[in-house]
Order: structure tokens, then C-alpha cells, then sequence
């Protein structure tokens, strides 16, 4: 076990903001059977439980029910056209890389834990040249379970080759929060993430509008 403290990131509306390429394959799926295209800002209260959930969201939302059978038909289809348009406008959060870097200079590693599956996170995160930040990636089917189960974020913590103890989660939403307090692990919160419920209303450890603060927040946390 590693005797380096481990930050674990979620990725969607923590550290990519990655709404706009997620809403442009939802409409595209939605607009291939005659529904209207979803706004951004109901877009955003849809993420956070994977793609195969934001589209059950997204049908919801334009009154199209689906079968089982034709969800699957839409999942495939969502997930063929984000597969090939996953980083059009998707970006790191601004601030994450240098906030890293002033972590890492302390010994800090770090990891992903998404519910966003495996091999898209990893195609995200290759194609923002992220990869070689990360000593794990674990997507929604990397393991049994996913978040907001505790096994996630432990089993990921784990394979980064880090301890719960010296560990902290940075996440956007209930998600994030429930899995982390369930895992033991403390949590920051980001505010400017994907959330139907404003984040402090969720009860993290720590809130912060910026990457600039999370320093401060990582030492109430972690003290050194």
C-alpha cells in the first residue's frame, strides 16, 4: 500500500466539464425519433448516474416511453455517436491541472472513479492528453458495483494502490457525497458541477466554486 496521500476525482461535472458533447448525443438520439432536443440546463441534472441513465432521463423529459428493447437499441446508438464525439468540446474544469500539480508536488496521486463507463472515460481522458495524470481509472463496470455503492470508490482507492485513510473524493453530486460517507472517505464538493440539488444542501465535508480553494479545503480535511 502506498504511502502517498490519493485524491480521487469523479469526471463528469468535477474534473471535465463534459455536458455539451454529453447533450449533443442525447439530442441526436432524441432527434433520430421525433423529440425535441433537451436544454442545456435541464441537460444538467441528468448526468451523473451514466449515459444509459441520462437517456432514460432524457425520454423522460420529451414524455417518450421506451421498452427495454428499444432502450437498448437507443443506448447502442448513444453510445456509438458519443464514442466518436467525446472530447468536441469537452475540457478540464479550470484550475484542476494546477491544483494537481501544487498536490502532486506534495506527494499527492490520483485517480478517477465515474460512472461513466470504463473505455469511454479512458477515450476521454486520452484525448485531453489526461491519462498520465491517473494512477486508476474505474468506470462503471470496472467492478461489481458502482456509485453510489461504497465498493467503487474503496475498490478504486485500492487499485490506485492508496489508503482510505489518507484518501479524500472530489465530486458534483449526490452521487459523489453518498458514496464517499458510505466509503468513510472525506468528500469535496464541487458547486459548479451537474447537480439537480445545489451541493450544499448534500451535506460534503468541504464546498468549493473553484479549484483555487481546494488546497484549504484538502488541509480541514487531511491535515498534513
Amino acid at each position: 500500500m502506498s504511502s502517498h496521500p490519493l485524491m480521487v476525482f469523479d469526471l463528469d461535472g468535477t474534473l471535465v466539464d463534459t455536458i455539451h458533447d454529453l447533450l449533443a448525443t442525447l439530442n441526436h438520439v432524441l432527434a433520430d425519433i421525433g423529440c425535441a432536443p433537451v436544454p442545456t440546463e435541464a441537460a444538467q441534472a441528468m448526468v451523473g448516474g451514466g449515459a444509459r441513465l441520462m437517456l432514460e432521463r432524457g425520454l423522460a423529459a420529451s414524455d417518450k416511453p421506451a421498452s427495454p428493447a428499444e432502450l437498448d437499441q437507443l443506448f447502442e446508438q448513444f453510445l456509438v455517436h458519443y464514442h466518436t464525439n467525446i472530447a468536441v468540446h469537452s475540457r478540464p474544469f479550470p484550475g484542476v491541472l494546477e491544483a494537481m500539480a501544487r498536490f502532486r508536488a506534495h506527494g499527492w496521486r490520483f485517480a478517477v472513479c465515474t460512472n461513466k463507463l470504463e473505455r469511454l472515460s479512458r477515450k476521454l481522458l486520452d484525448e485531453l492528453d489526461l491519462t498520465q495524470h491517473f494512477e486508476a481509472i474505474c468506470g462503471s463496470d470496472t467492478f461489481a458495483n458502482k456509485k453510489p455503492h461504497p465498493e467503487h470508490l474503496l475498490k478504486t482507492i485500492a487499485q490506485a494502490g492508496g489508503d482510505p485513510r489518507r484518501a479524500v473524493m472530489i465530486g458534483d453530486s449526490r452521487t459523489d457525497i453518498d458514496t464517499a460517507k458510505a466509503a468513510g472517505v472525506p468528500v469535496v464538493a464541487v458547486d459548479f458541477g451537474y447537480t439537480d440539488v445545489p451541493v450544499t444542501q448534500l451535506g460534503p465535508d468541504q464546498v468549493i466554486s473553484h479549484y483555487d480553494a481546494l488546497d484549504a479545503a484538502v488541509a480541514e480535511l487531511l491535515p498534513s
